[in-house]
């Protein structure tokens, strides 16, 4: 019996089933079949028939022509081909690549930093020069060294520690007043200028300095409580008119010999001091925002402060404090209003904002009645300073109801101020120099300057960010570039381009004062320990200092451009800490290629804002 199928090949397959086919003989029959099955399943093509038709000897010859891939079968020549060129490619890909890394680059030299940059660099030493107690070795002032050690022990009728801060300027008073106000005009150039301190080096520097302030001014009260009842206001004492009482005026001597009594003065009535502390802790809380524990310490010491100036009313230089000598406060509304943008700044609470846009709070703080100070911005009115930092509120979050009338005031107010500023306009005269005397011709005017320099920078930078071009003086538009020529014209007046030929910043320039009004500054580390009044031929020699006070910008020249450089005339040769805080802000707005403020930073515990619709009108009646 046979069984007939389909030949692969063409013909019929036959199976013959043999009985005397043994089991292994049909076992290797049906592989054979399979195999011939497996290959009649696919059409052979012309090289595979090559194969089966060629002779015994031709195989070797026809499989050399050719390489099995497995899936795919090619020709050995376009193989070898292929691989060569492959290896070529990555060998060549390789040398270009190692040539490229070899060769020498030559990069575009980075521009020379400009003088506002290097300006920045000194003004900051002056901080370094300043500090009281244990001086850290990085402080890079070699003259200076631990001092204030027993500051608040050694008065017996406080009792309590107040080693740190700052003094003030010449002397080694430590006033909260000016203190503060310098500590939150650095903490407002780092929050909207922290790229670039960055791109100068200095971001950590200023920083460390804003420290150094903040951690002594908690010391000066109870800042882990929520109710306070006094503040320590200044340590040392000024005042000369009671006699030859060794002080810290009447005494000239490196502070690091200080040996005379050293008083505390508390207040327990002090509005301006403790909101202006307040608006310095609520500033450098947002610079430390990434410090979380450290930022809400401060929060919380602002928060008592703020509470502390609105409960017990009152002026911190009232009665002849020694404080009023020097620092003498005018008012305390322009520190509410001050203080509490900062204080919504820092913490998001409305209440703050409603305080500070208040109508009558503004009225009181001079914002509607003008006066030949309205538009100067210094330790003592804060107005001006919080009428821009409110009209940065409004540009770019725009709150609307119930703040926009107060805001759009505010804003308006500070257009009118930054017209104030421009030379077209004679609200305030210039010397023939070009400085311009927001002062009045009074001495010291340099600490004025350097403040309106920072506002007309920051200001056109708030407008450029809002894509706002300009701004109207009356029917007149004026773009946001000229207030830059101002503060330019204004600094460059300082650096040196001016009558004297001299720059006002130590250290800084071919020509600079060489007398300074500081005791530190001008007694030689020798070794020698002078009394309160052995310091005194330091203080009265002609020769320069010996020691360089570097990035003291001292009290300025008089309003005919006149500069005399005498270290007894404090008027023209004295440096102070809020002074040389206005010039370090306005530098950093000035320096750099790009101008540019960081837009959110200062908005960063400020919660999303959905104005209040206004109430309805009244009911229409005919």
């Amino acid at each position: 019996m046979s069984t007939y199928g389909r030949d692969p090949w063409g013909g019929p397959l036959e199976i013959s089933h043999a009985d005397s086919a043994t089991d292994d003989d049909r076992s290797r029959n049906l592989d054979s079949d399979r195999a011939t099955l497996s290959t009649a399943s696919r059409q052979l093509d012309e090289t595979q028939q090559s194969w089966l038709l060629a002779a015994p000897g031709d195989h070797g010859t026809k499989k050399k022509k050719y390489v099995d891939l497995g899936c795919l079968i090619v020709s050995r020549k376009l193989f070898l081909w292929t691989v060569g060129t492959v290896v070529a490619t990555a060998v060549l890909t390789g040398f270009i690549t190692l040539i490229v890394k070899t060769i020498p680059r030559h990069h575009r030299p980075h521009p020379p930093p400009d003088n506002y940059t290097l300006a920045l660099h000194k003004a900051l030493m002056f901080f370094n020069a300043q500090k009281s107690g244990p001086i850290p070795k990085h402080n890079n002032v070699s003259w200076r060294g631990n001092s204030g050690m027993r500051d608040g022990l050694s008065d017996p009728s406080y009792g309590k520690s107040l080693v740190g801060g700052f003094y003030d300027a010449g002397d080694a008073i430590k006033f909260n007043f000016p203190a503060s106000f310098a500590m939150t005009m650095l903490s407002w150039s780092v929050i909207e200028y922290s790229a670039k301190y960055e791109a100068a080096g200095e971001l950590g520097h200023v920083k460390e300095i804003i420290k150094w302030g903040a951690d002594y001014l908690l010391r000066t009260f109870n800042a882990s409580a929520d109710t306070i009842d006094r503040i320590a206001a200044q340590v040392g004492q000024g005042d000369t008119s009671g006699g030859t009482t060794p002080n810290d005026h009447y005494c000239w001597m490196r502070s690091e010999d200080m040996d005379y009594p050293r008083p505390v003065y508390e207040c327990h009535s002090c509005s301006d001091l403790a909101a202006e502390m307040a608006a310095a802790l609520a500033a450098a809380s947002i610079v430390f925002k990434d410090s979380k524990t450290y930022s809400q310490k401060l929060v919380h010491g602002a928060t008592t402060l703020f509470k502390f100036s609105r409960d017990q009313r009152g002026r911190y230089s009232s009665g002849g404090s020694d404080a009023s000598f020097f620092y003498n406060s005018t008012g305390y509304w322009d520190e509410f209003v001050w203080g509490g943008a900062w204080m919504y700044l820092a913490t998001g609470n409305s209440t703050y904002l409603k305080l500070a846009t208040h109508p009558t709070l503004a009225k009181h703080a001079g914002a509607f009645w003008g006066g030949p100070d309205y538009g100067v911005f210094s330790w003592d009115n804060k107005l001006t300073g919080a009428q821009v930092l409110l009209s940065r509120l409004r540009l770019f979050l725009s709150p609307g109801y119930p703040y926009e009338e107060i805001l759009r005031t505010f804003h308006n107010q500070t257009g009118i101020i930054m017209c104030s500023y421009l030379p077209v306009f004679t609200t305030f005269n210039r010397t023939r120099g070009g400085l311009i005397q927001l002062n009045h011709g009074r001495p010291q005017p340099l600490q004025y300057v350097v403040n309106a320099a920072f506002l007309a920078a920051i200001y056109s930078d708030y407008l450029e960010a809002a894509d706002t071009p300009g701004w109207y003086c009356g029917p007149n538009f004026f773009s946001t570039g000229v207030l830059r020529d101002f503060a330019r014209t204004q600094i460059d007046y300082i650096l040196g381009k001016n009558p004297q030929k001299m720059s006002y910043v130590v250290g800084f320039g071919a020509r600079y004062p060489k007398h300074v009004h500081h005791r530190g500054a001008s007694i030689p580390k020798n070794g020698v320990k002078y009394n309160c009044k052995g310091g005194w031929k330091w203080r009265d020699t002609e020769k320069p200092n010996p020691n360089t006070i570097v990035g003291a910008m001292v009290a300025g020249p008089d309003r005919h451009d006149g500069f005399r450089d005498v270290r007894t005339n404090y008027n023209y040769t004295e440096p102070t800490l809020a002074g040389n805080a206005g010039l370090v802000a306005a530098l950093v707005a000035l320096s750099g290629e790009g101008n540019g403020v960081d837009k959110n930073t200062i908005f960063s515990a400020v919660p999303p804002m959905f104005p209040t619709p206004p109430p309805p009108p009244a009911p229409w009646k005919p």
